[in-house]
């Protein structure tokens, strides 16, 4: 495995910095405060191929691999906590599974769209009463002839209201049954889906999330991604990945804190030296640069496994725990270092410490990681 970044890497780095500081970095605050999901950023990140950076050339996308795809969420998120949650769910989550699952068929008909963002993606699995409890969902699909009729609601969905194709897992068999769950593909415009709540959150407040509503919604055979009975399964295949695309979003989010907590402990002065040189606010940086390499290299690990295809489920769980956690320490040790200024959205540490908070929750929480790697361990 190699230390340093490949040219694709640096290329995409530099490419998202400059995107950024034009496109994102003028307005982050103003779509925070007002929770606006800034559709025009992604299309435009769909230009630059970062919403298929997965998918293979032939249906449209990027053809990259997954070092690739961490350096690409970590450097957006480093500038934008909300845009790399938001770019992270619609590749890894909803354009993931029809590339992993879907037939010829359906990779051809929503791939292509889905790379260059024409469509943005969104995925289905938590309910209000199933959050990590997935396999008691109660949002049902029943078979109608060549059809299936799906009936419930599905929560905390990123781009649950704008998202124009949705995966959705409904259970098709009895309930607590591991083969009775089946993923749909669902258009935005289908009669009975639509859009219900959109939440009100602490960070990530520029990434859509809200309820999808199924009412006697109709899609036909054609639609099921995969075999009836294997959603369950499938999605926590698409977890394994998706994990690291959180554990590069943490490393991102770190990253950014950590940044602005070096140029701001050079600049801040007190007892008429700059606050860097106080052994106090030194160490809390040696902390915070010794824990982000450190989750750099277990997300680094974990996408050289999935690049290899080998089982990643162990040490994705291993990255996102880490990281996640680690996110929210420099996050919380980046508003100390500020001290009162910290405290005020004059400064940017404010919002990566509210942003940090959800990549411990997210695509399993920290608990859940624990009990996946003590599983993985015990075996």
């Amino acid at each position: 495995m190699e230390f340093t970044l490949n040219e694709n890497q640096a290329l995409i780095a530099q490419t998202i910095r400059d995107f950024g500081d034009k496109h994102i970095r003028p307005s982050l605050m103003e779509w925070d405060e007002a929770q606006t999901f800034p559709v025009p950023v992604f299309k435009k990140l769909g230009e630059l191929g970062l919403m298929g950076v997965l998918v293979p050339a032939e249906y449209g996308g990027s053809g990259f691999g997954y070092f690739e795809y961490v350096t690409a969420i970590s450097e957006l998120a480093r500038i934008c906590g909300s845009i790399g949650l938001s770019m992270a769910a619609h590749n890894s989550l909803c354009t993931g599974h029809i590339l992993a699952f879907g037939n010829e068929a359906q990779k051809k008909k929503y791939l292509p769209k889905l790379a260059t963002a024409e469509h943005i993606g969104a995925w289905g699995l938590t309910e209000a009463n199933t959050g990590s409890d997935a396999m008691r969902m109660q949002c049902v699909a029943k078979k109608d002839g060549d059809y299936w009729i799906i009936n419930g609601s599905k929560n905390w969905i990123t781009h649950g209201i704008t998202g124009d194709v949705a995966v959705v897992l409904a259970r098709t068999g009895d309930l607590l049954d591991s083969r009775g769950i089946t993923a749909f593909v669902v258009e935005r415009g289908t009669k009975g889906f639509r859009g219900g709540k959109k939440e009100n959150k602490l960070g990530m407040r520029a990434s859509e999330t809200a309820e999808m509503i199924f009412e006697d919604c109709r899609i036909h055979k054609d639609q099921v991604l995969g075999e009836v009975g294997d959603g369950f399964v499938q999605a926590m295949k698409v977890l394994d990945g998706g994990r690291i695309s959180i554990a590069a979003l943490s490393l991102g989010i770190a990253k950014g804190a950590y940044d602005a907590s070096v140029k701001y402990s050079k600049e801040r002065q007190q007892f008429g030296q700059p606050i860097s040189n106080f052994q106090a606010i030194a160490f809390k940086l040696a902390d915070m640069a010794t824990q982000i390499e450190a989750a750099e290299l277990l997300t680094f690990q974990a996408a050289d496994l999935k690049n290899r295809g080998e089982k990643v489920t162990r040490q994705s769980a291993f990255a996102k725990y880490y990281a996640s956690e680690v996110c929210v320490r420099v996050a919380t040790e980046a508003v100390q270092i500020f001290g009162g200024y910290g405290y005020t959205k004059d400064f940017p540490v404010e919002k990566f410490y509210r942003d940090s908070k959800l990549c411990t929750i997210g695509e399993g929480t920290s608990e859940i990681q624990k009990l996946v790697i003590a599983r993985e361990l015990l075996k």
